[in-house]
């Protein structure tokens, strides 16, 4: 499996939608989530946006330590691949819930699609720009002017901060092929990546640790990794997507204590995946706040705001990447989430 490019269409999945490309989604594939007994128990399908990694672990979890049984589910996670249109599966019934993001949420409300986020579990977006030490690209005020190797797809998110706020220009772009090597090979490049991803597969290949630039501490605020679902789901079910949504929050407070049950899952749907790189997801995560941070810390895993919906609708419509008159409200609801802390303990 190649941890690079998966990355990618993570991020920027939503640009099919926007551009209104469909794509065909016939080749999924489903985990293993074994219940005690079915006997009462909803079932619940959950599309994920790649194979089975740290940064599932929390639904991982819930499956793994009968979290989602205790609240009445009985939960099915389905992995995505780049062959798989998340929101498709969503909107047509195939999935119950979707692990999206809000670029691709105000996406589909501009397409009309009528999908809507419940929860973010990821209050930073993982997205860097990686670059080599000791060479003067330590600050990405300093990237300005330098070669970046970027996939076309960052033109509908990050790439657009970046011009906006450092004044990168298009001509810094170089084409990314999804792999390390030519970073590897010229010390005065940099390359887009994943936080939880990407370095630890420079520092295997590489030999060094390289300058890790966290694009959500500059002030790139889009949440990510989100559980979206549909409108007639929360109008006709939603008592359902209450438990849903509170089961897989505690069992990211799970995760983050104890992540073996749920690690000994994901090895089993994705044998490529290795101890050692669930070990450095799981401490990046940690160490960036990636879970718990911004209103996460008072409000709990989970939380969202209008405020900080709407800070990012307005820049990406400064950018040109929505429209204007998109109704940015009928992406999310907050009706499920920020109970605080104490909720799930």
């Amino acid at each position: 499996m190649n941890y690079i490019s998966r990355r990618q269409f993570i991020n920027y999945s939503c640009l099919a939608i926007s551009s209104g490309i469909l794509t065909s989604c016939t080749n999924t594939n489903n985990s293993n989530s074994v219940a005690k007994t079915d006997k009462n128990l909803d079932q619940v399908t959950y599309g994920t946006n790649w194979y089975a990694q740290g940064e599932h672990g929390g639904f991982y979890q819930a499956i793994a330590t009968g979290i989602y049984e205790d609240y009445g589910l009985k939960v099915t996670i389905r992995m995505g691949n780049a062959q798989v249109n998340g929101i498709q599966l969503l909107a047509g019934g195939a999935i119950d819930f979707y692990m999206g993001s809000s670029i691709e949420a105000i996406s589909s409300v501009e397409a009309g699609i009528p999908t809507i986020t419940v929860a973010a579990i990821f209050q930073k977006d993982p997205q860097v720009l990686i670059a080599h030490p000791g060479v003067g690209n330590d600050s990405l005020e300093q990237l300005k002017g330098k070669p970046i190797f970027t996939s076309s797809l960052s033109e509908k998110g990050y790439w657009q901060f970046l011009k906006s706020k450092f004044n990168y220009t298009d001509d810094q772009k170089r084409p990314y092929n999804f792999s390390v090597a030519p970073f590897l090979l010229d010390k005065n490049v940099i390359q887009q990546g994943y936080l939880t991803s990407e370095p630890f597969t420079i520092q295997q290949k590489g030999g060094f640790e390289p300058v890790v630039m966290l694009l959500a501490d500059a002030g790139y605020l889009p949440y990510a990794t989100t559980i979206e679902t549909t409108k007639k789901m929360v109008e006709k079910k939603p008592d359902l997507v209450q438990r849903f949504v509170d089961a897989s929050i505690k069992g990211w407070y799970s995760y983050l204590e104890n992540p073996q049950p749920a690690n000994q899952l994901i090895k089993k749907d994705n044998p490529e995946m290795t101890d050692e790189l669930l070990a450095y997801s799981l401490e990046k995560m940690k160490e960036y706040g990636i879970l718990i941070s911004g209103d996460a810390i008072t409000k709990g895993i989970g939380a969202m705001t209008d405020k900080r919906w709407k800070l990012f609708f307005d820049s990406i419509v400064n950018t040109g990447a929505i429209k204007p008159d998109t109704n940015y409200k009928e992406a999310f609801t907050l009706q499920f989430i920020n109970k605080g802390i104490k909720a799930y303990q």
